[in-house]
């Protein structure tokens, strides 16, 4: 029987989670940089399992387009800031998480004060030259990051550590037009968004309680229209 508040509130979580471990989310920090598709099924899984420290970031608001995939999305919030719907839902969630969210865009100016704090870094971005400015920052904080990317009913998800060519391995060296990804010519699909964000979800766990096998140097692709599963090794 478990005695406390703490302990009833995640009695689901044990024992896939020891009691310390859920101590120790409780006192991480994490970072989620864009709060769209895979950001807001991120903010939701950060709360439900009980991550304590939230900084939530995104310079965007709701529109019409966004309610067929964006978890946090409502129609009665188009217009509202989804950094503003992100800290609401999380709070709604679980009130006892500390959750800052800002309400901008990041760029070479402002990424490592924004993230310089964190533990572990989620990026749920759509824009490859950002990704490349974010690890940068993140390898000055020496913090890695937790990367998901979605095109239509495909996936991918990675995790970047301080000092790893990360990005570079996926998109090859940053140079060009590289600005958006493939997203803009497929559209995205809801469920394909939540599994992203489940994965990235899995791999943020994994590092902050370094624990099970974490996709290092490795890229996780998913393809659910056949159910199709690979993951390549990038070195």
């Amino acid at each position: 029987m478990r005695t406390s508040k703490f302990e009833e509130r995640y009695d689901r979580n044990f024992d896939t989670l020891s009691l310390e471990e859920q101590k120790t989310l409780s006192t991480s920090k994490v970072v989620v940089i864009g709060l769209g598709g895979l950001g807001g099924g991120v903010c939701e899984m950060m709360a439900r399992v009980g991550v304590g420290h939230l900084t939530l970031i995104d310079g965007d608001s709701f529109e019409a387009s966004n309610l067929n995939r964006q978890l946090l999305s409502e129609e009665r919030l188009i217009g509202v800031p989804k950094a503003q719907a992100a800290k609401d839902r999380v709070k709604a969630v679980n009130s006892e998480i500390i959750v800052k969210h800002l309400v901008e865009y990041l760029d070479e100016s402002n990424l490592y004060e924004r993230v310089k704090n964190a533990e572990v870094i989620m990026d749920c971005l759509d824009a490859i030259d950002t990704r490349f400015l974010l690890q940068k920052a993140a390898r000055k904080a020496s913090i890695p990051i937790v990367s998901g990317a979605i095109a239509g009913v495909t996936g991918q998800v990675t995790t970047i550590f301080p000092g790893d060519k990360g990005y570079e391995l996926i998109y090859g060296i940053k140079g060009g037009k590289q600005s958006k990804g493939i997203e803009t010519r497929t559209g995205n699909i809801a469920y394909c968004a939540l599994f992203v964000a489940a994965l990235q979800s899995s791999e943020c766990l994994k590092v902050l309680l370094d624990r099970g096998d974490i996709l290092r140097n490795k890229l996780l692709i998913a393809e659910l229209w056949t159910n199709t599963f690979d993951i390549v090794d990038l070195l």
